[in-house]
């Protein structure tokens, strides 16, 4: 092992072992690319980095010196296309492979890339594609998306390149044929680490989605992301199940895991099968996984001890707040503690139950040696233990790592965010005695009725409790008396079903464990929640949904 993470940060370490403290290092050029993927090929070219496949049987298994070939030879390939340094390239390649040939070619280029869902109708292209001044876009030729573009182009003037993995379409380039044609010798292109690198549309749940633009430092970030939270085993496979139009995918698929010299695994799979997932789990023996928790209670409605999870080490939970019933239940069928983490698009890992921590199920953790975090009032004063507040990272001493640089060409909500010294997450939670962070909610998702302020975690985890519920989401709706009422939108578990009589039980049971004022007056039996394609409930939906109907 090359050990190249210590290159990059100095550590203090508790008796035990376990950090307390980290500082990073780095030079003014630091590229990931050259300097982490790289490095590690020039020094260990066999090394395992990837294991793809997909259902379908396909399987491919790429060294690290498969992934400096293939990303020297899409920049010289890009290049020849007209792609230089600080173009914006959007980048729609679900989990195929060639997304982290794409990506890792973009940081050597010096361009900007915007990875981005498949989900995407014109519309979205169209404000994307302007906003950004996209130049090129790579797309898969599964699904709509690609006829989308073509409907977007007379309405896109910067974009000039359209490439396509995994398909065949009028006016566009085989990404595949294109790239295997360039040279695979590739000169390192002078970048600095404060460079733009990567830019990421955030879910505009209220307006237009506003662009998080991060330096080539974001990289670096998410060292903390893979060696102080998913434990990742430089010898062992990580997993994070996520969609490379998301965060959640660099998080979880490419930087830290590769900084700690790691091989990810990559599943491309179109639907999410609870079953299947534990099927590759078993077979490819991964040794640390992470997605939401959603998917960790449809695990648990397999028997799961019927699948050898013998290498499973670690598992680590994110994108939405955790009920301490999943967390329980896991426990019991695996032995393996589900350690939650929180951050956010603009940022690396903020919060996190950190290797080593005793988790408390429920709580996020504490805030990372990375950042300054608090919680604060309306007024921006830090609050007592206890108390709600919102999630806050100091600025006095200057932009920690990992931390966006601006909601690019929007001076406005960039001020709106960062401004008196303190970055704005728009999250909300309150700290224990312990110093335990436990999540609230957005401050859009907090249902202020008849005066109070009411979380809609708090009421989530009570009733996922219960038998009958297998998942839900709490939403306010509007009511004439209260100003807002607490919703629940429930889906079943097989073999109830709905009626009035569960419905006043789920009531009373909410009653019973929190606050009588917290209780669902409105509840609703669905077949499923809408999510995103990470498996994220979309709340904002529900409430659109309810508003429609009132209308």
């Amino acid at each position: 092992m090359l050990h190249v993470n210590e290159r990059y940060v100095d550590e203090t370490r508790d008796e035990k072992g376990n950090v307390v403290d980290y500082q990073y290092k780095y030079p003014e050029n630091f590229n990931f690319a050259y300097d982490v993927v790289d490095a590690i090929a020039e020094a260990e070219p066999g090394r395992r980095a990837m294991i793809w496949c997909n259902p379908c049987g396909e399987e491919h298994v790429f060294t690290y010196g498969d992934l400096k070939r293939y990303s020297d030879k899409t920049a010289n390939m890009l290049r020849a296309k007209g792609i230089g340094k600080g173009d914006m390239v959007m980048v729609v390649l679900k989990r195929h492979y060639q997304f982290w040939f794409t990506i890792l070619a973009l940081h050597k280029l010096g361009a900007v890339i915007i990875p981005a869902t498949f989900l995407l109708t014109k519309h979205d292209i169209v404000y994307r594609v302007n906003s950004a001044s996209v130049k090129a876009v790579i797309c898969t030729g599964q699904g709509d998306v690609a006829a989308h573009f073509d409907e977007s182009a007379p309405e896109c003037p910067t974009l000039q390149t359209k490439l396509m993995v995994n398909g065949e379409r009028d006016g566009w380039e085989d990404f595949m044929t294109e790239m295997e044609k360039a040279p695979e010798s590739f000169a390192r292109v002078p970048t600095l680490a404060s460079d733009p690198m990567i830019l990421y549309f955030s879910s505009g749940t209220t307006g237009n989605p506003k662009m998080a633009l991060h330096p080539y430092t974001y990289a670096l970030g998410h060292l903390a992301t893979a060696k102080y939270w998913h434990n990742v085993d430089p010898e062992g496979i990580h997993f994070t199940i996520a969609d490379t139009g998301w965060g959640k995918a660099v998080w979880g698929k490419l930087y830290g895991q590769m900084f700690m010299e790691s091989c990810v695994f990559v599943y491309d799979f179109e639907k999410f099968v609870a079953s299947d997932i534990l099927d590759k789990v078993s077979q490819y023996g991964v040794t640390s996984l992470c997605c939401p928790p959603t998917m960790f209670r449809f695990f648990l409605q397999e028997d799961v001890k019927s699948w050898d999870l013998s290498r499973l080490t670690y598992c680590t939970i994110a994108g939405e707040a955790l009920s301490p019933d999943v967390f329980n239940k896991w426990y019991e069928a695996t032995g393996i503690k589900l350690m939650e983490g929180f951050g956010q698009t603009e940022t690396t890992l903020l919060i996190a139950n950190l290797v080593g921590m005793e988790p408390k199920p429920g709580s996020m953790g504490k805030p990372i040696p990375q950042y300054d975090v608090m919680i604060v009032d309306e007024d921006g004063q830090p609050v007592q233990p206890g108390v709600t507040g919102e999630i806050v990272v100091n600025l006095d001493h200057g932009k920690p790592l990992g931390l966006f640089d601006c909601y690019y060409r929007d001076e406005k909500r960039t001020k709106e965010a960062m401004h008196d010294g303190l970055y704005h997450t728009g999250d909300t939670a309150w700290m224990d005695e312990d110093g335990y962070y436990w999540y609230v909610g957005r401050t859009d998702d907090v249902i202020k009725s008849s005066g109070y302020r009411i979380g809609p975690f708090e009421i989530e985890s009570v009733l996922a409790e219960h038998p009958a519920v297998l998942e839900c989401a709490v939403t306010g709706v509007p009511d004439p008396l209260r100003g807002n009422v607490v919703k629940a939108t429930i889906v079943l578990r097989p073999g109830f079903a709905a009626s009035e009589e569960l419905k006043k039980e789920l009531q009373n049971h909410v009653k019973k464990e929190t606050a009588p004022y917290k209780y669902p007056r409105v509840v609703e039996f669905v077949d499923e929640l809408p999510k995103t394609v990470n498996g994220k409930i979309r709340r904002v939906e529900i409430r659109q949904n309810d508003q429609g109907k009132k209308a």
